[in-house]
């Protein structure tokens, strides 16, 4: 019998794109939004190094303007960097529709500043019983390690649990320890997938 749902965050509660963070700080700097993409995103690992909290949040910001040769404060960089979400309101309200009957969770790769200044404002985030984000446990998806933190939360077994994600990866790893993964491509193909693994919607 399922008992949870949990959800990744990104492109699931709420669509992101990289670029408009891309856009924003090329305009301080005498390189391209695509050559800023390869720098940080490409050669740097800076991104991932702060999603599993490898490093600070002033660390990510000194080094990445120090890499992308930015002429910016670090206020407008953080407006900038946590600028890109769009909340996807048809799964903001399934979470609302999914509460009364179903312990809710949240796991997500992270960092500091999207967490603060994003996740946590959304207006279901009072609703997660559970919150595991990749920055705070030191593990990123599909590290079995971040699975395990969010069932240990949750005090479930992994079949009483679905997850949902948009990258295949994750969900297959979240497979990997006894999690139902659903991979989420739209919100009518979410719907008929909860339902065929036991959701009473």
């Amino acid at each position: 019998m399922i008992k949870a749902i949990i959800f990744d965050y990104g492109n699931v509660i709420s669509a992101l794109d990289n670029n408009i963070f891309l856009d924003r700080i090329a305009e301080c700097t005498d390189k391209t939004a695509t050559e800023l993409h390869d720098l940080i995103y490409v050669k740097s690992g800076l991104p991932a190094l702060y999603e599993t909290g490898l490093i600070t949040s002033d660390e990510f910001f000194l080094r990445t303007k120090e890499l992308c040769s930015l002429d910016i404060s670090r206020t407008d960089f953080i407006r900038a960097f946590t600028g890109i979400f769009t909340p996807i309101e048809s799964t903001l309200d399934l979470i609302e529709k999914l509460k009364p009957d179903f312990k809710l969770g949240l796991l997500s790769n992270t960092n500091e500043w999207d967490y603060t200044y994003e996740i946590e404002k959304i207006r279901v985030f009072d609703l997660f019983d559970t919150v595991t984000v990749s920055y705070r446990i030191k593990a990123m998806k599909p590290d079995k390690k971040i699975y395990v933190d969010a069932l240990n939360k949750l005090d479930l077994k992994p079949d009483e649990c679905i997850y949902i994600d948009d990258i295949r990866e994750y969900t297959d790893a979240a497979g990997s320890v006894g999690i139902t993964g659903i991979h989420y491509t739209d919100h009518n193909s979410l719907i008929e997938s909860l339902i065929r693994v036991g959701c009473n919607i």
